[in-house]
């Protein structure tokens, strides 16, 4: 999609296959909108596109309210993508540029600030502030419309340094006012609740969605006290507690798929991590993947196309937790239950059956078999955080005693999210590129935890 007149046959038939990979506005109404928008198409002449949303809202666009462009999936490119600027993309999304600022995230990446600010905006269309931003309007936007949060507590909970950056964003990127936005929520899905009952959320994915498979998956990996599945099969919710940087939370996530979205749930003892703990969930439930890519690609290599024909929307499941998820590689599913039991860091307020979070790993450093693998995650020696590059991180790991080839590709499958770990020794993984770890779970050679 690198070419305007293609991205408006996208946008004249709705396709909603390219929600998210590029926004479109249109100048007569200063409005932008995600490409399968149901409002009449407008005239070629009068529409420009943008990569991202944060550079469409740079131009002076507001965002469409038919559509609510800013609710689609991310783009699948910064999955793929191992450069800078798809490092970056991942760490804004996990909020490092609202914790850290732009040096932060710049020394994140190993490079300077105007380094990152040059590369983002020449491939973008915005800098790490403008896209932060976008960011933190779209998380104001949900807190406004789905619990009943003074204002000022959402200006601070999604980012904003003050109530006046946040009052003006708001504006620039809604043309209405917070209290405008919130009563725009009437009394349907977008009801305000107390914050006791959580936020709730729709977590957009584009194409088909395995559901069953990814819950299948995160059932036999569960470990007591910090994950749990249940109800039946097609209605099984998944619930899982979580660390963050300002507090701890606990997610809940349906089976039962909305059709273009899962409806989830999130419990924080502090709002500040909402960002986080959404990006978090959508990494671990592979929502940002192009399944049509995937399909084009796999569908045509031999032994896979029926595979591919026969089971739509197959997704390569993250991690919520990367450093959780890599020791608990190395322990196994049962000494990583004894773990949480004796080490785990208990929550304030039990939550059903869950109780714990799992323990950091300066926890575990005298531990006789994770221990060489906490001491390198608790002094940076390996770095598993989503803008990590993932062969230094894997080189790191292979040196780590105790930590085998497989565990590594492993860990860098599930906990830093590469789409392209094919299963050891296939002949046919440059065929497969770049999405190896598809094809891994289409053959059923996906390895688990445990």
């Amino acid at each position: 999609m690198r070419d305007d007149d293609t991205r408006y046959e996208a946008v004249s038939s709705r396709d909603a296959r390219f929600d998210g990979e590029f926004f479109f506005a249109v100048r007569t109404t200063g409005i932008y909108c995600r490409p399968s928008c149901p409002a009449v198409t407008p005239k070629r002449q009068n529409v420009s596109f943008y990569p991202t949303a944060a550079a469409a809202q740079g131009h002076g666009f507001r965002a469409c309210r038919r559509c609510r462009p800013d609710a689609v999936p991310g783009s699948a490119e910064w999955n793929v993508r191992a450069d800078v600027v798809g490092r970056a993309m991942r760490m804004i999304g996990d909020g490092v540029v609202d914790r850290e600022g732009v040096p932060g995230l710049a020394g994140r990446l190993g490079y300077s600030t105007r380094q990152v600010q040059r590369q983002l905006t020449a491939e973008l269309g915005a800098g790490p502030v403008a896209l932060a931003r976008a960011q933190r309007a779209h998380t104001a936007r949900l807190l406004l419309q789905t619990t009943g949060l003074p204002v000022t507590e959402i200006a601070f909970a999604a980012g904003f340094a003050s109530v006046r950056q946040f009052n003006e964003t708001i504006r620039a990127v809604y043309a209405r006012t917070p209290t405008a936005l919130r009563a725009e929520a009437g009394s349907g899905a977008g009801a305000r609740t107390a914050l006791a009952a959580g936020v709730p959320l729709r977590l957009a994915h584009r194409g088909p969605y395995a559901a069953g498979e990814v819950f299948d998956l995160l059932a036999a990996e569960a470990v007591p006290r910090i994950e749990e599945v249940v109800g039946a099969p097609g209605a099984r919710t998944y619930r899982r507690t979580l660390r963050l940087p300002y507090g701890t939370g606990v997610v809940s996530v349906d089976e039962r798929s909305g059709g273009r979205w899962l409806e989830a749930r999130i419990h924080l003892t502090e709002l500040r991590d909402l960002t986080t703990a959404v990006h978090r969930l959508r990494r671990l439930f592979d929502l940002d993947a192009d399944p049509y890519a995937v399909a084009e690609r796999l569908g045509a290599a031999p032994g896979l196309a029926a595979e591919v024909a026969a089971r739509p929307g197959v997704r390569s499941p993250g991690t919520a937790e990367p450093e959780e998820f890599a020791l608990r590689t190395v322990l196994g599913a049962e000494e990583s239950a004894r773990i949480v039991e004796l080490s785990g860091t208990p929550l304030d307020t039990a939550c059903g059956s869950l109780t714990h979070v799992f323990p950091e790993p300066a926890t575990l450093t005298d531990h006789p078999v994770a221990g060489p693998l906490a001491r390198a995650l608790a002094d940076g020696a390996v770095r598993l955080d989503p803008g990590a590059d993932r062969d230094e991180a894997e080189r790191a790991l292979l040196a780590v005693p105790g930590v085998t080839p497989e565990a590594a590709a492993l860990i860098r499958m599930r906990a830093l999210g590469d789409p392209d770990v094919a299963p050891e020794g296939a002949p046919e993984a440059e065929v497969w590129r770049p999405w190896g770890s598809y094809a891994a779970r289409y053959l059923g050679s996906a390895p688990r935890t445990g």
